[in-house]
This record gives structure tokens, C-alpha cells and sequence, in this order.
């Protein structure tokens, strides 16, 4: 059975990237490798909260980054989503005024995804924040995924060796 990937804002976000920073240049890059390459070895879901906040203002190539995930299941708004997201503000593993990101773990965590791939290494994708979110999904019954960046979910080349 192919692991589950819950995709959040940043991936289609970085996918369709046209900024030439180093840094923008180099996400852009991973996502479209992950997403060309090895997206296929996985089951992909996306939420509600995503395609929300895609739909939100007006930004270069929004219709690409929400076509993107034509395709990709939603994941439908279960009754504890809300919840889960409140606590993991309350429990000040996620900041108060960004709730996105809140509902993005919240989401990952009450569906028991695999992988929660994200370019928010502030947030998200923090090692100083794993041991955080892990106490706070146990107390609350909820299995952690694992979170990463895209470029870590890339096979690595033993071709070499």
C-alpha cells in the first residue's frame, strides 16, 4: 500500500514559484522533481483549508497552482478539524493569527497521514517543533506524520555506491 501524502499550501505554491532567488529557484525545483518523479509512489490528499487559501486575493499563475491539484482528493472537514486546530494553537505550537497552518497539521494529524510535505520551515517543517507537536498529538489521540520538506521525499541514488 503507497504511504499518504497530505499536500498543503507551499507545495503548489513553490511548484509555480516564477521568483529568481536562489532560494525560490531551488523549492521550485524540488517540488516539481518530487511532484514529476516520485508523486506517483504515493497516495496524495489535499483539504479544504488548502484550496481556501489558493482561492484567496489574486496572485501569478493561481488557476496553474489550483489546477495542480486537479485530481488529488479532498479531504472533507471532519467535526474535530476546528478543535485540533485551536488546540494546537492554545498549546502555542502554532502562532494565533495564522490559523492556516494550524488547520494544515490539524488536517494531516485527524486523517493519520504519512507525510506532511512543506516548504514552511518556520511552522511546519520545524525539528524544534516536532517533539512539541508529537506531545500534544498524543495527548490528544492523534498520530503524528511526518513532516519534510519536499526535496527529503526524494529517493535517494544508490546507483553510485
Amino acid at each position: 500500500m503507497a504511504r499518504s501524502v497530505c499536500i498543503e499550501t507551499t507545495i503548489p505554491g513553490a511548484y509555480f514559484d516564477d521568483r529568481d532567488d536562489v532560494v525560490s529557484q531551488f523549492q521550485r525545483h524540488q517540488t516539481r522533481l518530487w511532484w514529476a518523479m516520485y508523486r506517483p509512489e504515493y497516495e496524495l490528499y489535499t483539504s479544504e483549508a488548502v484550496l481556501a487559501e489558493l482561492r484567496q486575493g489574486s496572485f501569478p499563475q493561481q488557476d496553474e497552482a489550483l489546477g495542480l491539484l486537479d485530481g488529488v482528493p479532498v479531504l472533507p472537514v471532519a467535526q474535530e478539524i476546528g478543535g485540533v486546530a485551536r488546540a494546537y494553537v492554545e498549546h502555542m505550537v502554532m502562532p494565533k493569527g495564522q490559523m492556516g497552518d494550524s488547520f494544515h497539521l490539524a488536517f494531516a494529524c485527524v486523517y493519520a497521514m504519512d507525510y506532511l510535505p512543506t516548504w514552511n520551515c518556520r511552522h511546519l517543517a520545524n525539528p524544534r517543533k516536532v517533539a512539541h507537536v508529537a506531545e500534544i498529538n498524543r495527548r490528544l489521540g492523534l498520530l503524528t506524520p511526518i513532516i519534510l520538506t519536499p526535496q527529503m521525499l526524494v529517493e535517494e541514488d544508490t546507483s553510485e555506491r
